[in-house]
């Protein structure tokens, strides 16, 4: 288990520290400048054709979704663990700083996630009960219909499958079942029988089900995560200002922190905000694509805006509460690691125990008690992590369906339970390392469609 983490781990240095930085910022600023900036002009048309009908009781027609809907169930998938696991991850390694490079590829992804949720309602197609499908594999054989586009296709819905129906599902129940057994004790083989119990009993009602769930589940799960942090924020207001200039500051001049060479330390900051950028908003890796291409709207420019706000929603407040929480409480004031250095960074970590997975209960915990802590981020990520798991089992349904079929469909289901259940006891870090190599993965075929479809994407938002 250990020579295959290093070997995924070196392959993910080597996706993330080149390939994804060029990708994901090279295609966040062509469609910028493609689409005029259509996450500027026509951020607040989002927000209104997102939350201008709210209700939680607004249905879509029998095969498809309301814009809402189609919102939740990528936010849902969008909003997980990368938002408290992952968040927290990239500051220990990053720094503060790689928060900045986050916001930076949030910024640009609106603008790509727009692109994908325009090409999957041009590209979407019925089955024969009249259910609507759509996603990167159907635009992948827009762009390429030949043997090209094929083999971009299988590659995308092999990568999506494997990243998403299987190991993702494994990184949310993993982080769940620890946090649980910190905050009660709560032995993680139990957890996981019980997440795969209930997420069953919701996968066998379809998209129907799961929307239904999760446009119920991410405006409360919002709620008491953001009521939780502004009054952690309000214990630590003293120290925001300093907060916020931590951010800027390691976002430039991390080796003052996390030590080693200028070139080092940059690297690494801005390599974790975008691989942890990409792992919680997921613009650009092809998978709320599915969610957006069902949305019942009068044109794919609508749906298009509304796919950005899921993007700010993921980062620009869910993501950045967690930075906030965290560096206000842990980087500035009496903090553990307010007088920390190149020098002693890595010790201080040592001595009082921090890591990516037990750093937000702990940052929380400072400011309350242990246990409010652990029960604060325990529950919040019980919400984040299980509604992540509905939408990322349906993401990669509709590609297992793909690849071999509607009557395989019973083996991954059968296959993605497993995963669940097995999530909840296996060791962190490999999870965590095998889910950002197959996330990159699914990076490559989606962005060359894009790329090569883009004309279409800059004719809706000129409109």
């Amino acid at each position: 288990m250990e020579k295959l983490q290093e070997v995924v781990s070196q392959i993910n240095s080597g996706l993330s520290d080149y390939v994804l930085i060029i990708l994901l910022v090279g295609t966040g600023l062509f469609f910028s400048f493609k689409t005029r900036f259509v996450q500027v002009r026509c951020f607040l048309e989002g927000w209104r054709k997102a939350f201008g009908n709210f209700s939680l009781h607004r249905r879509g027609s029998h095969n498809g979704l309301s814009p809402f809907q189609a919102l939740a169930t990528a936010v849902a998938a969008q909003v997980g663990t990368g938002n408290i696991v992952g968040a927290a991850g990239a500051i220990l390694i990053g720094g503060p700083g790689a928060i900045f490079w986050m916001w930076i590829v949030a910024f640009l992804g609106m603008s790509t996630i727009y692109a994908e949720a325009v090409l999957a309602q041009t590209t979407r197609t019925s089955d024969i009960n009249g259910l609507l499908h759509g996603g990167p594999v159907y635009y992948i054989k827009k762009a390429f219909p030949n043997w090209f586009g094929t083999l971009l296709a299988v590659w995308f819905a092999v990568a999506i499958t494997i990243s998403l129906g299987f190991m993702g599902c494994m990184v949310q129940a993993n982080s769940m079942g620890e946090t649980c057994a910190n905050a009660f004790g709560i032995p993680t083989w139990i957890v996981g029988l019980l997440i795969a119990a209930i997420a069953v009993v919701i996968f066998i009602g379809g998209i129907s089900r799961i929307a239904s769930v999760t446009e119920k589940i991410v405006p409360l799960m919002a709620v008491i995560y953001l009521a939780g942090g502004l009054l952690i924020l309000i214990a630590r207001i003293e120290y925001l200002p300093q907060t916020f200039g931590l951010i800027f500051k390691y976002a430039f001049h991390p080796e003052a922190l996390i030590g080693g060479g200028i070139g080092y330390a940059l690297k690494a900051a801005i390599s974790q905000g975008v691989k942890r950028g990409l792992f919680s908003n997921e613009a650009g890796m092809g998978s709320t694509p599915h969610a957006h291409a069902v949305a019942q709207v009068n044109k794919p420019h609508d749906q298009g805006v509304v796919a950005m706000i899921g993007v700010f929603i993921d980062t620009a407040i869910v993501l950045t509460m967690t930075a906030l929480i965290v560096i206000s409480t842990l980087y500035t004031g009496n903090g553990p690691l307010a007088d920390a250095s190149g020098e002693n960074y890595t010790l201080l970590l040592a001595k009082h125990g921090l890591s990516k997975t037990n750093l937000v209960q702990y940052a929380v915990g400072s400011v309350s008690t242990e246990n409010i802590g652990n029960i604060f981020v325990a529950v919040c990520l019980l919400f984040f992590a299980f509604s992540t798991i509905l939408s990322w089992n349906y993401f990669g349904k509709i590609n297992f369906q793909y690849l071999f079929g509607r009557r395989a469909l019973i083996v991954y289901s059968v296959l993605a339970v497993a995963f669940i259940f097995t999530g909840t006891l296996v060791k962190n870090d490999l999870v965590w390392e095998l889910q950002d190599m197959f996330n990159q993965l699914m990076v490559l075929p989606n962005v060359i469609a894009l790329l090569a479809l883009s004309g279409i994407v800059g004719k809706e938002a000129g409109k």
